[in-house]
């Protein structure tokens, strides 16, 4: 049965049914995919790949210019049958061979013609369809940029690698052979038509005849066919998806001895994907029988009404050779406008699937009117009775949120697990933005400010400390390319970071340490996102637990080195740690979306009895013995 899912597009509220067979789910209110991107609709292929003309009109003209070059290239195709019919009735059936020469030379030009259009064709087009699939990556790309964090906790990554990769090398093959071969081709069978009906009518007839069930057979295929493609380029994404998360996840995988289970689910996967590709073998090979027997039937019939119009004395010799020859000759536009066809489906979904993307908005943006805080920024920083609410949840996470951090303190978010610190936090630097209310730094909107500026203005570093496949050096300076080596080894220094770099091998600091950093351990990846956090020395600072995964010595020397940072800086430090809670100038407890208590680390241990909950730990002052009955400190699963 098809389970409900609750979803919230810009907080208004709408149902969610996962259709049997379907892996995407449909709101049947907003006409949205619950990943927020619009359900693809029977629009035909035109229709869909008409968006394609922003990107194609500054390539018009060499993309025309192939079009006419692979028409010129047909049209000399054609013109070699009318000149084998000038020698049939001309040289070979008068005798008079003085014009045979020529028209022999004749039948060369056409040939060399025909096979250096098609050349010319090749060397037209591939710059100009390389660069749209160029510029649509990269608007993708930069679009996926500007996109919530919350799109992206929702859609797997393996369908986005499928949508930037994939789907745009078919639009590219797609503009650069089977677009311009239908158009071409279509053309090509038109004036073909024409030539025979100037040569010979009737068998200009009887071909027509043959050629007409072929529309009805086209558009039969092509539909069943978009369908079924667009299947298989989701189930296409799902694989990949599927071999990502089994690459990022081996350590684990193996641990818990899921390899097994994990190959069936891949196994299974693939062979989900391999019969939907065998359903578009069937579907081309109906397409491609048809389009082999009308031609054939064709051509028959044209040899048996043109053997009785030569009996007759209607037709001569060479108007039935040169009318087979040209039949023969639009065999292959008529079998490409199949194949065409079928790559017009394909592409379609293709960009069907990329639009998807491109056409989900993004909800945090630059203002309209930025205004600029203050320089030097000072650091303070306002909660004013905000509220958040994630999308798929049915209450709001913060109600009514008032907390002032002032410049140079350092303020401590404790809570409960999902009491809403990690997303109090992500307001700061607008990885979301609030429901209601407003969150201000030295007074200003941080929605008013522009995203470069704002983000510039503050150092974060999160509880999942990512790492790149680069050089720690690269990684430090993430957000200040151009750092000096001396400020990278002093935010090292910081992060009690310093010994261990060094220690690296073959390059200290140049030593690239693999894809997600996962050649280090988890105390050394969080102590490197510290380091890139302090490195701009930035006047608020947004930490999200940064002593968590640290063993108790090094913790000790990054706490000693944190607080000559903390000096200089206004900061907003998710604890999950009694020795985090202690390191700031006052803590705020947060419970049920609103700020329950705010004082120093001492003051709440003596007079809330929440905090002390949160806190109780063996040997801490004023713990409560029965704390392991009361909620944990940890991090929360905010992200829906």
């Amino acid at each position: 049965m098809p389970c409900r899912i609750r979803f919230r597009i810009t907080w208004s509220a709408c149902r969610a049914t996962v259709k049997p067979g379907h892996s995407t789910r449909h709101c049947e209110v907003c006409a949205l995919n619950v990943e927020g991107a619009p359900i693809p609709t029977n629009a035909s292929s035109l229709a869909v790949l008409r968006r394609l003309g922003p990107y194609l009109r500054p390539v018009w003209l060499p993309v025309t210019g192939a079009a006419g070059a692979t028409f010129g290239a047909l049209l000399c195709g054609l013109g070699i049958p009318l000149v084998v019919q000038r020698v049939i009735d001309g040289p070979l059936g008068s005798g008079d061979f003085g014009r045979l020469p020529w028209l022999i030379a004749l039948v060369a030009v056409l040939g060399t013609a025909e096979a250096g259009l098609l050349w010319a064709r090749r060397k037209l087009i591939a710059r100009p369809t390389a660069l749209v699939e160029s510029r649509m990556r990269a608007d993708l790309f930069a679009h996926l940029l500007r996109l919530p964090v919350a799109f992206h906790d929702r859609w797997q990554s393996g369908q986005l690698m499928s949508r930037a990769v994939n789907d745009l090398v078919t639009l590219r093959k797609y503009l650069a052979f089977a677009a311009v071969f239908l158009v071409v081709n279509s053309l090509t069978l038109v004036v073909g038509l024409g030539i025979l009906f100037t040569i010979a009518p009737e068998l200009a007839l009887v071909g027509l005849i043959s050629a007409a069930p072929l529309l009805l057979i086209t558009y039969f295929y092509e539909t069943s066919y978009k369908k079924v493609a667009r299947r298989a380029q989701d189930q296409s994404g799902d694989l990949t998806t599927i071999v990502e998360e089994t690459m990022l996840g081996t350590r684990v995988i193996r641990a818990f001895g899921r390899s097994g289970e994990r190959t069936r689910q891949f196994v299974a996967q693939a062979r989900r994907l391999r019969s939907t590709e065998l359903r578009i073998v069937r579907i081309l090979g109906g397409l491609s029988t048809g389009l082999l027997i009308l031609p054939e039937l064709g051509i028959a019939g044209q040899l048996a009404v043109g053997g009785w119009g030569i009996a007759d004395g209607r037709l001569t010799l060479g108007q039935l050779v040169a009318a087979i020859t040209i039949s023969t000759y639009l065999r292959w536009p008529t079998e490409c406008i199949g194949w065409a066809l079928s790559e017009t489906s394909t592409a379609a979904a293709a960009c069907d699937r990329y639009w998807e993307i491109r056409d989900c908005p993004p909800t945090v943006t630059d203002p309209a009117r930025p205004v600029s805080p203050a320089r030097p920024a000072r650091g303070r920083l306002r909660f004013e009775d905000v509220h958040f609410q994630y999308p798929d949840q049915p209450r709001p996470l913060l109600r009514g949120v008032d907390l002032e951090v002032r410049p140079g303190e350092t303020m401590a978010l404790v809570g409960a697990t999902g009491s809403g610190k990690t997303t109090l936090a992500s307001l700061v630097p607008r990885l979301a933005d609030v429901t209601a209310g407003r969150v201000t730094v030295d007074g200003v909107d941080v929605r008013d400010i522009p995203l470069a500026e704002l983000r510039a203005m503050m150092g974060c570093a999160f509880e999942d400390a990512l790492l790149s496949s680069a050089s720690v050096r690269e990684n430090v300076a993430l957000g200040v390319p151009a750092a000096s080596d001396a400020d990278i080894r002093a935010a090292l220094r910081v992060a009690g970071a310093e010994g261990f770099v060094d220690a690296l091998r073959p390059h200290g600091p140049g030593t690239r340490i693999g894809e997600r950093g996962m050649s280090l351990s988890g105390g050394q990846r969080q102590r490197l996102a510290l380091a890139r956090a302090v490195l701009p020395r930035p006047a608020l600072l947004v930490l999200d637990d940064p002593l968590s995964a640290l063993d108790l010595h090094t913790e000790a020397e990054v706490e000693r080195a944190l607080r000559e940072v903390l000096r200089d800086a206004t900061a907003l430090v998710v604890a999950h740690r009694p020795n985090t809670a202690r390191m700031a100038d006052r803590v705020a407890v947060l419970a049920d979306g609103r700020v329950l208590a705010v004082g120093t680390h001492q003051e709440l241990l003596d007079s809330c009895p929440h905090y002390r909950t949160l806190m109780a730990t063996p040997g801490e002052p004023g713990a409560e013995r029965t704390a392991g009955a009361g909620p944990r400190l940890d991090s929360e699963a905010v992200t829906p």
